[in-house]
């Protein structure tokens, strides 16, 4: 049974009351829709008072990152089972992270294979520039994204993995792939990729994300299509009628 899974990723916004705020909206709204899996990422200084106000509700709470190490001096750095304490998933390999921080393929896979670890399930992004894009090579850097990024982790452990596809010309701008372009590349790219690695069974109850600019004006189309099976949901997420919104769509495909 297909279930669609929404997750706001708040990137830098929302001190802690903003955030307090922001998830009590959302858990107003939230209980109509049973059918749908929700989660926010929060900062991290927020993350400890929305974990609280979710706790022993539907609404899932996730870190936007996570190190690799176990402790040590690495100053800033939040360990894997840190996050576990206070989350029930994280994020890897944002396009940001691999932008403005210099992450890679490999650091992405260390991170990820820590926090599986740590008993954590992970969002893996993945997803091309603007120019890669207008290049032609989408599917030639999204392999690689998964092929390294993905790199010795079992099909047991992909139990617990997100893909969210991410074109990174999509972010912010205002600008969308159209839902067939995304669907194209979520069922033809990655979705072979994870049968191949996982095996087909596997590899088609992993649910696969679409992360660029969804707004609750383009979800349901987003929704429908095939292999979308739901959202890593960046500024529409800000506002709890917005992020609302985009699960009520999400639950009305599911109900046909």
């Amino acid at each position: 049974m297909r279930r669609i899974f929404v997750a706001g990723n708040w990137k830098m916004h929302k001190t802690i009351a903003e955030a307090k705020e922001l998830v009590s909206g959302i858990l107003s709204g939230l209980g109509q829709y049973d059918n749908v899996e929700a989660a926010v990422c929060p900062s991290y200084l927020a993350v400890p008072a929305v974990s609280e106000l979710c706790e022993g509700t539907p609404l899932k709470v996730g870190a936007q990152n996570v190190y690799w190490e176990e402790s040590g001096a690495y100053t800033a750095e939040v360990a894997p089972q840190m996050v576990a304490e206070v989350c029930d998933y994280v994020i890897v390999g944002h396009s940001e992270r691999r932008k403005l921080f210099g992450e890679t393929d490999e650091t992405v896979n260390k991170r990820l294979k820590a926090a599986l670890k740590a008993g954590l399930k992970v969002i893996v992004c993945v997803g091309e520039t603007l120019e890669e894009n207008e290049a032609g090579e989408t599917e030639k850097v999204v392999t690689r994204q998964m092929k390294d990024g993905l790199a010795d982790i079992s099909a047991e452990q992909a139990m617990d993995i997100t893909i969210a596809y991410e074109p990174v010309w999509a972010i912010g701008t205002g600008r969308a792939a159209t839902p067939e372009d995304a669907n194209h590349v979520h069922k033809d790219v990655i979705r072979p990729l994870l049968n191949a690695q996982f095996g087909e069974e596997r590899g088609e109850s992993i649910r696969i994300q679409y992360g660029g600019s969804i707004k609750p004006n383009n979800a349901a189309e987003l929704f429908s299509m095939s292999d979308i099976d739901g959202g890593l949901v960046g500024g529409a997420s800000l506002d709890a009628e917005s992020f609302l919104a985009i699960i009520k769509a999400a639950s009305k495909v599911l109900n046909g």
